[in-house]
């Protein structure tokens, strides 16, 4: 077993009694820092940034040397996975990323392949790896995947959008073509989860970022079955679900072999710890605009949502990710009022 200085977080998502509260922040690493933007420019852009592992590996630890949060999370993309199946894209600036062809038949579907993490994705397991030596046990690294109804709708709609109407419509019109995309982006992701694990993640949070686009008959049709595959296939590491919008699966998260539930801003904390039960950490969920608020609301806010968590079977964080307007300092309030912060 690795011997870590600060492993508040993974006695946390285990439920073992921690001396205060644990903190990360979804996106910590990004356009927020200067430091994050001055080796971005250097990459030349995002995809040039994400795909060197010294660099990903320095942007993953600045925010752990400029914050003091008490975890790192790799530095790359939900959509490394479908590039890896054979669908690149392109992060196209003010628009956010493209596939230049996507998935919307048989045919299509045949052309994808199962990725070899170790080949196709080996640059992020390099960068984990770079990672682990320079913390040098610091604190834990936090490995991610997208969910594969996530990636789904990217691989279907081809670019990011309000509805995912073309996606949604292949579960209504083609749902056996559905569940045969949402296996193999499964597959495929359980391979890149377990080479993350193996590299040296200490942690891996699912990211269902569109699971609020979905009825909770499709939720449990089209996206649970295949978290549950993946949360049976980790056992090493604890394992976060976020679902964000998800408010009506909450309780059929908790059922599945995971850690950690995390919420969104939208999910009252009370009814979520009822729903999900006492045998599951949550973590969360400031709305991320507080942080435009002064220093004074920025404490106030935290301490609040502090206060209806506990201190216990908890991990602090955003309810989505950091805005990249949003202040270092403002960051920095939120990490120090819940690292001081005594009940």
């Amino acid at each position: 077993m690795e011997k870590l200085q600060n492993d508040l977080i993974l006695r946390a998502a285990q439920g073992l009694p921690v001396e205060r509260v644990p903190v990360w922040v979804m996106r910590q690493a990004g356009r927020i820092l200067p430091e994050y933007r001055e080796v971005r420019a250097k990459a030349g852009s995002f995809i040039g940034l994400a795909t060197n592992p010294e660099m990903a590996a320095e942007v993953t630890i600045q925010p752990v040397d400029r914050f003091g949060v008490d975890a790192a999370i790799i530095f790359s993309d939900i959509l490394v996975v479908p590039e890896a199946m054979g669908l690149p894209y392109l992060m196209e600036e003010q628009k956010g990323p493209v596939f230049p062809d996507v998935i919307r038949s048989k045919a299509d579907l045949a052309k994808i392949r199962d990725a070899n993490p170790e080949e196709d994705l080996k640059y992020v397991l390099d960068a984990i790896k770079i990672v682990k030596k320079e913390l040098a046990g610091r604190v834990p690294l936090i490995g991610f995947a997208g969910a594969p109804f996530t990636i789904f709708c990217y691989m279907v709609e081809g670019k990011g959008s309000k509805t995912f109407s073309q996606a949604k419509k292949m579960l209504y019109a083609e749902p056996e073509l559905a569940h045969a995309l949402l296996q193999k982006i499964t597959d495929s992701t359980i391979a890149y989860l377990k080479a993350q694990v193996a590299a040296g993640a200490n942690l891996l949070q699912i990211f269902d970022s569109w699971a609020g686009i979905l009825s909770p008959v499709q939720y449990s049709a089209f996206s649970t079955p295949y978290l549950k595959q993946i949360c049976d296939a980790i056992q090493d590491v604890p394992v976060t679900l976020f679902a964000k919008g998800a408010f009506f699966a909450r309780e059929e998260m908790a059922q599945l072999n995971c850690a950690t539930i995390g919420l969104d801003w939208n999910m009252d904390i009370a009814e979520s710890r009822k729903l999900v039960g006492p045998n599951k950490s949550l973590q969360g969920n400031l709305d991320p605009c507080a942080l435009y608020g002064d220093f004074k609301t920025v404490e106030a806010e935290t301490k609040a949502m502090l206060k209806a968590f506990g201190t216990q079977r908890y991990i602090a964080n955003l309810g989505h990710g950091v805005y990249p307007d949003i202040h270092p300092d403002k960051v920095q309030c939120f990490v120090d009022t819940i690292q001081n912060y005594q009940a």
